[in-house]
């Protein structure tokens, strides 16, 4: 059983968590894959690597979240960046020491790492 100063703290967590989404609709959001598939080729870690670097950087308006099968199982882990405004950045064959550079350079920057994309791949 909590305490009711615990159960408080729990309460106002969430409802942060709450207001912040709210707010995402100008957030930065990453993607990542994470059905059968994309766990068993590596998508976990990836999304732990993504939520640290951004939780290191102190980035505040960028939001992490799984979805299902995105529907290319050979190309896993995937992972979308969607930008407001701009159009999605789909990576594929994620790995977490990738993710550095795309957090530096897409969500910081604005540059996505074109050799990381599904484009670079499908070549």
């Amino acid at each position: 059983m909590k305490s009711l100063a615990e159960l408080q703290a729990i309460r106002e967590k969430t409802l942060n968590r709450i207001n912040l989404r709210k707010e995402e609709g100008e957030a930065t959001r990453v993607v990542i894959g994470m059905a059968t598939c994309g766990i068993a080729a590596g998508a976990r870690p990836v999304m732990l690597s993504f939520m640290d670097e951004i939780q290191k950087r102190g980035l505040q308006h960028v939001t992490v979240s799984q979805t299902g099968c995105i529907g290319m199982c050979r190309l896993e882990p995937m992972v979308d960046v969607i930008v407001p405004g701009q159009e999605k950045v789909t990576y594929v064959h994620m790995t977490p020491e990738k993710v550095g550079r795309v957090v530096a350079e897409h969500i910081v920057n604005g540059r996505p790492v074109e050799e990381y994309t599904i484009g670079a791949a499908e070549k």
